[in-house]
Parts: C-alpha cells; sequence; structure tokens
C-alpha cells in the first residue's frame, strides 16, 4: 500500500506541477470539437430555424423529434454531416501522438520545462509515438474483440439455464475482467510511451518488450493506481452529472455548456495523472543510473618519478708509494 501511496502520490504531484498541460489539451479538444461539429450545426440550423420542432428539443430531449430531423431531406446526407467529426477526431489523435512526449518529458523534470525543449521533445519522438499508437491500437482491438466475444458466448449460454439472475452476473463479471484486462494494456503501452521518450529510445519494439516485462513484474502495484484513478474519473463524472441535472434547466444552453467542458476538463485529469503514475514508475525502475566518471587522481596524472642516477662507487685508495734504492 505504501508502494501504492508512492506512485500516485508522485504522479498527482507531476500533474499539480504541469496543471498547463491540462489546460492545452483541453482547449484543443475544444477548438477541434467545434471545427468537427460545424457540419452538424449548420445542417440543424436550416431545419430548426424555421419549425416548430426546435422548442421540442429546446425545452428537452425527444428522440423521434431528433430522428425525424436526421430524415428530412433538407438536412442532408447524414455523411456529410458525420465526415468532418470523423477527420478531426483522426486530427485529435495525431495531435495527441505530437504533444504527448513533451508531457512526459515535461513531467520526469525537476523543473519547469521551456517551450523548445517541450517542441523538440515532441519533433523527435512523433514518429516513434505513431508507430506505437498503431501497435497499440492492434494489440487493444484484438484483445478487445477476443474478450467481447467470449463475454457474449458465456452469457447467451447462462440465457439457457432456469436462473434468471445468471446471464446478468456472468455479464457484470465479463465486464469487470474485460475493463482489467485493458487497462493492463494501457499500463503497458502508458510504460512503453515514457520508456521511448525518457531513454530516448529509437527502437519502438524494444520500449514495447520492456513496458510489458515491467507491466508483468508489477502488475498489482501498477494496477492497483490505474484503478484508483479511474475510480476518482467515475466519481468526477457522476458529480459532474448529478451536478447538470440539478441545477441546468433544459432551456440553459450556455449554462449546459459551461457544466459540460467543466467535466470534461475534470475528466482530463485523471488520465494525466495516469500518465504521471508511468514517469514516476519508469524513474523509480526502468530508468538506467548513470555512473558519474569519477576525475583521475593526482598519482595517475601525475608523471612518474624520473630515475635518480646513482653515484659512482668511489675510487679505491692507490698503494702508497715503495722508496727507491
Amino acid at each position: 500500500m505504501t508502494e501504492n501511496k508512492g506512485l500516485l502520490g508522485s504522479g498527482l504531484g507531476m500533474v499539480m506541477r504541469n496543471k498547463r498541460y491540462i489546460v492545452w489539451f483541453w482547449l484543443l479538444d475544444l477548438l477541434l470539437t467545434i471545427c468537427g461539429t460545424s457540419a452538424f450545426r449548420e445542417a440543424a440550423h436550416t431545419v430548426l430555424d424555421h419549425s416548430l420542432y426546435s422548442e421540442k428539443l429546446l425545452h428537452g430531449f425527444d428522440l423521434s423529434v431528433m430522428v425525424e430531423l436526421f430524415a428530412r431531406p433538407e438536412f442532408g446526407p447524414l455523411v456529410a454531416v458525420t465526415a468532418p467529426a470523423i477527420y478531426f477526431a483522426i486530427i485529435f489523435f495525431l495531435a495527441i501522438a505530437l504533444f504527448l512526449p513533451g508531457v512526459f518529458q515535461g513531467y520526469a523534470s525537476t523543473y519547469r520545462l521551456p517551450r523548445e525543449d517541450f517542441f523538440r521533445a515532441c519533433g523527435r519522438n512523433l514518429w516513434r509515438f505513431i508507430r506505437l499508437m498503431i501497435v497499440a491500437g492492434i494489440v487493444m482491438g484484438i484483445f478487445a474483440g477476443i474478450l467481447f466475444g467470449i463475454n457474449g458466448a458465456v452469457v447467451k449460454k447462462a440465457g439457457e439455464s432456469t436462473n434468471e439472475l445468471l446471464p446478468f452476473r456472468l455479464q457484470m463479471t465479463g465486464l469487470a475482467v474485460i475493463f482489467l484486462a485493458m487497462t493492463t494494456l494501457r499500463i503497458w503501452f502508458d510504460l512503453a510511451e515514457a520508456d521511448i521518450v525518457l531513454s530516448d529510445q529509437r527502437a519502438v519494439r524494444k520500449s514495447i518488450w520492456t513496458g510489458l516485462k515491467h507491466t508483468l513484474r508489477h502488475l498489482g502495484r501498477l494496477l492497483a493506481s490505474y484503478v484508483v484513478a479511474t475510480i476518482v474519473a467515475a466519481i468526477m463524472l457522476a458529480g459532474g452529472l448529478w451536478a447538470w441535472i440539478k441545477f441546468v434547466p433544459s432551456e440553459g444552453v450556455f449554462r449546459a455548456f459551461i457544466f459540460a467542458q467543466f467535466i470534461l476538463f475534470l475528466l482530463l485529469i485523471p488520465r494525466f495523472w495516469q500518465r504521471g503514475v508511468a514517469v514516476s514508475y519508469w524513474q523509480q525502475k526502468m530508468m538506467v543510473p548513470v555512473v558519474a566518471a569519477q576525475p583521475p587522481t593526482l598519482q595517475a596524472i601525475a608523471p612518474p618519478p624520473a630515475p635518480v642516477a646513482s653515484e659512482p662507487p668511489p675510487a679505491p685508495p692507490a698503494p702508497p708509494a715503495t722508496p727507491g734504492p
């Protein structure tokens, strides 16, 4: 439990120190949403501005009126209305691949990351993140298809039993298992993203393999941290919807817009919190320690002493001279 608090606390601290990232992504999401829904707004205006049906949508939501709105010829083909939303959704995912490396770099820094370093990290890791997102989409799509298929088959088989509650219980249990499995996959690829940026890893496959090893090695600790952040997101969503129903009247369009954007802003916090948890784990378990080079000692850099020349041995004394005859 202490380790989980350490990951959650350090990850939340990274988010609080870099709140501007959440604001930037919220503004980007708002801008792309406005552009993506422009075609729908124009098509709806051409019909609702000259129809009494707009009263049924202004003072409440009537599904039959909405379906009839889509069917009217003045509204235009549905493909033309939804195509801009799809295009701008793709642009949003590309923007995530572009700017998310800078977020990881900022979370790992002990100081406010300069703008130049932020965009340098974004540009250096763009193609790496696109490759990683493609792999993540394929893996998650395969796992989701298999798990939902198994869950549907089990529920269908349980429907043949005499226990009326068994299918519902099995379906809820299956959805819980799917949630934990998909959260595990998110942990895997979040660690891979952190390793790509913070280790400056060009080989994406190495970061994917490293993220998988660490996910399996500390799954309980990481999964508990991610589940706590998800529960916080669910509480925020439930509280925001309750406040919307309680304080926003059906005709309060501007107030509804403010509440909706506030809820979306709050929901960004747990997701960035999870990325902070991934960066904190990388710093604790995945970062390769850098060994500082020791300066050479004076003995190593000092030249060896020159050999002292030995003095020649003293000459033996001359023999005394003998006197002559």
